[in-house]
């Protein structure tokens, strides 16, 4: 008699869930994707246009054991169950898996839960559905056009400019950064000043600033303006108004995937990429003593909401360890949700476990991500911290200075988020109006405007967010997109466009602005969101996009100025056809300008060395080269002869510690960004210790 089997997406959870169920249940796992659009038909794209696009789609090669272990497991099984994450993209694996596994998709075989934990995955296979269609064909319209957004921009900008790729929402946020830079240059510092007096009463120092002339404001551009302003005051000031106030300071709603990547890479100093990775192993499960669980809800989301038993838990939490004045009302969006609503906020899968009791479960980075996860899913249920504001009008001969004031009067929210969320008293002593005060000195200084701050990672993702461009789950590959294809840099944690991303951008804005564009870009989610709810149709989608994209293709390869390679002077040896300087994966390289009719790259005599010793199978000289991980030895007959010296110092060296998913020796294993552990029993554990 077969099993039930449960499919899901990652090899974690699947270790996870299996230890939920019974024995009639066996949970193995996708590992992602199984497929993806060929690169096979009319230009690659794996699409046949011309057939109502129909997509073309294959096993990826990774993936080939794995779908052949699915098909048995398949087989085998009395009843598949498809339990992919709760998003667009986890829907669509769902379908793939269905289609190439032979799995009845009249059945209601789809669960979903957003929190891996013992009850909600009971729950969800007790309510099983169908696979949403719709959903799916939503995420198939996105990878068909940015299969042929990417693959024609890509092949016209490599023709044309030598430039790598393009794609329909990396080079908006390309456009945003190369935008924000042409503001930069632009900008003229405006010279400006200021005037303060500084006061001592009761043994406490203050300040106040100039800020009003009568009931005008004031501004000063220039030394000579101040000056007359400067010699007009004196030493003794009246007090005009003391103005005391409470105001309310609410705590933020909990997190949804771009708010948590914003607040982790400014208080954590986590990339998007890292946020992401650290988050997905807390959803999927961890070993916590005497259970395994995710510890908080699914990632991908962008709703706020939040569950009606987890906000009574929290509550009541709150009131037992903290007293019923710190308890808050719950945070309700001020925008229209798509569907994406289905999901909650990203939050702990249970208030009552504090990071404190985890501490001994985590990795350093998992705690701190945990920590601030916890930390504000549980203030955003609290009530709001009060603070006592004090604002006090000086008045020197009608020049009107302010000083202002504030102390916490009850730190509500703030008990537990004031680490992430500065506050600080700044006290004032006790003033009277129409109180004479002598200043202990008055102070001008000269001061420039600053040019527009770059984009920080955090500031571009709020922005792409704000804007309507992208969705959860892209704003990290958006960002590794743009970095590695060397368009911008990352300078004092700032995105600043080198020269290839300039003229990349300056292109597109060139010949493809409607649809480069901020709103073209926002319109398409929404088309996108639309199709998910069965409100628009993959093919009309695709039909009306094309429409717009194919003459504008049209007149760029007509019109863009095409970048020849630059010439050395040289003439290649094989063919006598120029050599030209050519950018590589690893730098720049001198090769022939007839390929690739000719291959001839010229030998670097600073890299190919020759090292003294003959090749043990050829007996020609060995070489120095320059690879993917740094200089390496090997025969110079290549490719004649493939013989690569081993090399010693690159093997892995084994440390004294031991892998935390399969108990293997962890190793130091070197890779293209330097030295990195490892687990030694690769490929069969992928663990990488950070």
């Amino acid at each position: 008699m077969g099993k039930n089997l449960v499919i899901v997406e990652s090899p974690s959870k699947s270790k996870t869930i299996e230890k939920y169920l019974g024995k009639d249940y066996e949970v193995t796992s996708s590992k992602g994707h199984i497929r993806d659009l060929a690169k096979s038909g009319p230009g690659g794209l794996g699409v046949d246009v011309e057939n109502h696009f129909e997509p073309k789609y294959v096993i990826s090669k990774e993936k080939k054991a794995v779908v052949k272990e699915l098909k048995q497991k398949v087989k085998e099984a009395d009843f598949v169950y498809l339990a992919t994450d709760p998003d667009r993209e986890g829907e669509a694996i769902s379908w793939h898996l269905a289609d190439e596994l032979g799995i009845d998709m009249s059945l209601t075989n789809r669960v979903v839960f957003n929190e891996v934990t013992k009850d909600a995955v009971i729950d969800a296979l007790n309510h099983p559905r169908l696979i949403d269609q719709d959903l799916v064909k939503s995420q198939e319209t996105r990878r068909v056009l940015d299969r042929i957004i990417g693959f024609k921009l890509s092949k016209l900008l490599q023709k044309k400019i030598k430039s790598k790729s393009a794609g329909r929402v990396q080079s908006v946020a390309l456009r945003l950064i190369c935008e924000k830079e042409k503001e930069i240059e632009a900008f003229i510092p405006e010279e400006y000043w200021k005037v303060k007096a500084f006061f001592t009463k009761d043994k406490m120092s203050f300040e106040a600033e100039l800020a009003k002339y009568k009931t005008k404001k004031i501004e000063l551009h220039s030394e000579e303006e101040t000056l007359k302003v400067f010699e007009t005051l004196t030493n003794t000031f009246i007090v005009d108004e003391v103005k005391k106030t409470q105001k309310k300071r609410q705590s933020k709603a909990p997190f949804i995937t771009s708010t948590l990547q914003q607040e982790a890479s400014s208080k954590l100093n986590f990339k998007a990429r890292r946020t992401m990775s650290v988050a997905q192993k807390l959803y999927e499960g961890i070993d916590i003593g005497n259970e395994t669980v995710g510890l908080i809800t699914y990632m991908r989301t962008d709703s706020i909401r939040l569950s009606e038993g987890f906000v009574q838990e929290t509550k009541s939490y709150i009131e037992d360890v903290f007293g019923k004045k710190y308890v808050g009302s719950t945070k309700v969006s001020k925008k229209k949700e798509n569907i994406q609503d289905a999901h909650e906020a990203v939050r702990p899968t249970s208030i009552q476990r504090t990071p404190e009791s985890l501490k001994d479960y985590l990795t350093a980075e998992q705690l701190k991500l945990y920590s601030l996860i916890y930390a504000r899913t549980l203030a955003s249920l609290m009530a709001p911290a009060l603070v006592d504001a004090t604002s006090i009008s000086l008045n020197n001969n009608d020049y009107i200075f302010k000083a202002n004031g504030s102390v916490i009067a009850f730190d509500g929210y703030l008990r537990v988020y004031q680490k992430y969320e500065k506050q600080s008293d700044e006290i004032l002593p006790e003033i009277k109006d129409q109180e004479l005060l002598e200043s202990d000195k008055i102070e001008k200084t000269q001061h420039f405007t600053k040019p527009p701050a770059r984009y920080s990672e955090a500031k571009l993702i709020k922005e792409l967010e704000e804007l309507g461009i992208g969705r959860p789950s892209t704003y990290a590959s958006i960002i590794d997109t743009i970095v590695s294809r060397d368009y911008v840099n990352l300078e004092d944690k700032a995105f600043r466009p080198t020269e290839s991303g300039i003229l990349t951008n300056e292109k597109l804005v060139q010949f493809f602005d409607p649809i480069i564009n901020v709103e073209y870009t926002a319109k398409m989610e929404q088309e996108l969101d639309d199709i998910a709810v069965g409100q628009d149709d993959y093919e009309h989608a695709l039909v009306k996009f094309g429409e717009r994209f194919d003459p504008l293709l049209e007149k760029a390869y007509e019109g863009m100025e095409q970048i020849e390679a630059e010439k050395t002077g040289e003439l290649c040896p094989d063919c006598g056809s120029d050599l030209v300087i050519r950018k590589g994966r690893y730098g720049q390289f001198v090769a022939c300008s007839s390929y690739p009719t000719c291959k001839y790259i010229k030998k670097d005599p600073e890299v190919e060395k020759e090292t003294g010793e003959s090749c043990p199978k050829c007996g020609s000289p060995m070489i120095t080269k320059k690879g993917r991980f740094g200089d390496f030895e090997a025969c110079s007959s290549y490719p004649t002869c493939k013989y690569i010296k081993n090399n010693k110092a690159a093997e892995p060296k084994e440390t004294d510690e031991v892998c935390p998913n399969c108990g293997s020796p962890v190793v130091i294993k070197r890779g293209r960004f330097g030295e990195f552990k490892a687990c030694s029993a690769y490929p069969k554990c992928k663990t990488i210790i950070k």
